[in-house]
């Protein structure tokens, strides 16, 4: 079986990129919408007028990786990349996340800490928060990295439990009281839209999906009947990765069965239901999974397998041209869903991505200069 040299199990990752929704509005004047792709929320610009047009802030791509964390502005209207700086980041990271769009964090597994830095609103050049890197607690292993939509909350996978934080006005995480919640050895997490809910891929043998939800303080208590057994696994393990959740569904990629999981989410309780069919088949050792455009695509040992995704039953039909010969590392989009980012041994690769067919379409330009990473993520800064 052909391997990748970016695709080694120490860098399996998974990393979610939310989109967002356009629409177009009457002749009132417009206001700027920031609804998350799977809530209910609505863009209203005037008394009968269901939506309207975005105009997004400045938007900012991270890759983590050789021990330093670069930065690059995105063009909204190309989906080429700039340079923006660098900062020296961990040697070992799986982890990228911002908080409330102001502070980035990367795990660094090696050093049981967390590197924090502020976000450049204008530029997005880095900055070392004071105190950085903050220690984990002791024999920690912090893996990926989530935060709520607009919270002060930071979560680390770690070695049998999730980690969770409060972040202060300065950028300083302090661990919630009770901290550290119990799940199995979990490497990836992800957060409902909700803010609400969250999920945890559990790789203790057979491997499951551990939800959890989320109080006003932060604290997480686990859904009943958590973890969540896949469908037809056996103590081979599956070795489930990345985690997506569009607000109805949840995907876990399964490195060591080639497939992806996935469960409807039940409302009220946040409970998993298994997708009539799921498991579905995908490509060898899938690890990195992404939603935009509605789209599901998984990054995979030698390619990416591309999903559109059933409204009604979360059922993954293979899109036409799937899977796509990308070959990486790493992958995110920007919160529009119109680019995907690759990470691969000649810089980072950029895709157009058809709203309509999901098909994608290199961005002149593409490959983008920068080392290899294990990590990629966005964040879009809100407009004034």
């Amino acid at each position: 079986m052909p391997t990748n040299s970016l695709r080694t199990p120490a860098k399996l990752l998974a990393v979610v990129a939310l989109a967002l929704a356009l629409a177009s509005c009457s002749n009132t004047p417009p206001i700027v919408c920031n609804a998350l792709p799977s809530s209910s929320a609505t863009c209203t610009c005037g008394s009968g007028v269901s939506a309207c047009p975005i105009q997004p802030g400045p938007e900012f791509l991270y890759a983590v990786g050789s021990g330093q964390i670069l930065a690059f502005s995105v063009d909204h209207n190309s989906g080429a990349l700039t340079a923006a700086g660098s900062v020296t980041g961990p040697s070992m990271s799986f982890g990228l996340a911002a908080v409330n769009n102001q502070f980035l964090y990367a795990s660094d597994s090696l050093a049981a800490q967390l590197d924090g830095f502020s976000i450049n609103q204008k530029t997005g050049a880095l900055t070392a928060l004071s105190g950085s890197p903050f220690p984990t607690a002791p024999f920690s292993f912090p893996v990926g990295l989530a935060s709520p939509a607009a919270s002060s909350l930071l979560y680390a996978a770690d070695a049998g439990r999730v980690d969770a934080f409060t972040v202060s006005s300065s950028g300083a995480p302090t661990a919630l009281s009770g901290s550290t919640f119990s799940s199995g050895t979990n490497l990836f997490l992800t957060v409902d839209p909700s803010g609400h809910l969250l999920y945890a891929s559990i790789d203790d043998p057979p491997g499951g999906i551990f939800g959890f939800t989320i109080d006003s303080a932060g604290a997480l208590t686990a859904v009943p009947g958590s973890p969540f057994a896949i469908p037809g696994q056996t103590v081979s393990n599956s070795r489930p990765f990345g985690i997506v959740d569009t607000g109805s569904y949840v995907y876990a990629a399964l490195s060591g069965t080639n497939q992806i999981a996935a469960f409807s989410i039940v409302s009220g309780t946040g409970a998993l239901v298994p997708v009539p069919g799921s498991p579905f088949s995908t490509g060898a050792t899938p690890a990195a999974l992404v939603l935009a455009s509605g789209f599901l695509y998984a990054l995979n040992d030698g390619g990416i397998s591309g999903y559109s995704i059933n409204s009604s039953t979360g059922v993954l039909t293979p899109l036409s041209g799937s899977p796509f010969a990308i070959i990486g590392g790493a992958m995110t989009a920007d919160s529009l869903g119109q680019y995907l980012y690759v990470s691969g041994l000649t810089g980072i690769q950029a895709f157009n991505l058809n709203s309509t067919s999901g098909a994608l379409t290199a961005v002149t330009g593409s490959p983008f200069s920068a080392g290899e990473a294990t990590v990629l993520t966005v964040v879009q800064i809100p407009p004034p």
